[in-house]
């Protein structure tokens, strides 16, 4: 059980593994749903914008967004905490934007190796961004102590992670291959935010710390509240991106016959 050993002292945390698991669950669901709409992203010379779009929202608002954030929720401080919905809705968006540019950069030459590496790279830093953003927008009582050779290191494990997935986004037709490309992909979106974690270590300054269970305040949404919107997003979110697809490959397999 976690506990405070006393004000301004290290907070002792740990993880629920149920909650680490549905982390990881929801990184694979994005990155598969990610990696169907990506093989549609070029039309004919130029770049289908919807299913960039859904490319983008799939990877970088459920795979990464989504997945920080129920990974947050796996954390036990032992203190109450809760989000500044300014950060957390600008990280959403940065992680969107950079995935969706990254996959339409890399679209127009997915086999030129120099380009995957470069978005990746790039990729990498928006995911990192999102991530350490989202950690600003952190409301306890108290503050973070960061490691600032494991944030590098976070980093590091980032660029590669989006390299990989850019690479494989172009190279995953079969829907069996898809499945193993995800499963990957959720380790490597996994291994980045587990070891930004690592590198913070929190630590309270109030008194009575059991006055903050539940963080209020305009514009902060409470980690309990997140707990429930997070998850359903994702799925909702997946659902969606799901059906567009299916319906796309349904018509194109049987087009319209015009009168």
């Amino acid at each position: 059980m976690n506990e405070i050993v006393s004000v301004g002292q290290v907070a002792h945390t740990s993880y629920s593994m149920g909650l680490v698991a549905l982390s990881y669950a929801i990184a694979v669901l994005g990155s598969f749903v990610a990696l169907s709409a990506a093989r549609r992203i070029r039309d004919g010379e130029g770049i289908d914008r919807l299913n960039l779009l859904a490319a983008g929202t799939a990877l970088g608002g459920i795979g990464v967004w989504s997945m920080h954030f129920t990974g947050m929720l796996a954390l036990k401080l032992g203190m109450g905490s809760g989000y500044s919905m300014v950060e957390t809705l600008i990280s959403l968006v940065a992680a969107v934007a950079a995935t969706s540019g990254a996959l339409a950069f890399v679209a127009r030459n997915p086999k030129n190796i120099g380009r995957v590496l470069f978005a990746g790279s790039m990729l990498g830093l928006g995911v990192a961004f999102m991530h350490y953003l989202g950690m600003v927008g952190m409301r306890f009582p108290g503050y973070i102590d960061w490691s600032w050779s494991v944030v590098v290191a976070s980093v590091v494990i980032a660029m590669a992670a989006a390299s990989a997935a850019l690479w494989l986004a172009f190279r995953t037709r079969r829907v069996a291959l898809r499945a193993v490309a995800a499963a990957v992909m959720g380790v490597a979106v996994c291994s980045m935010h587990y070891t930004g974690m690592a590198a913070a270590t929190f630590f309270c300054t109030a008194p009575d710390f059991e006055r903050f269970a539940t963080p209020r305040g305009f514009g902060v949404i409470s980690s309990m509240d997140l707990a429930v919107l997070t998850p359903m997003m994702a799925i909702a979110l997946s659902l969606l991106i799901a059906f567009d697809q299916f319906l796309q490959k349904n018509l194109l397999r049987n087009p319209i016959k015009k009168v």
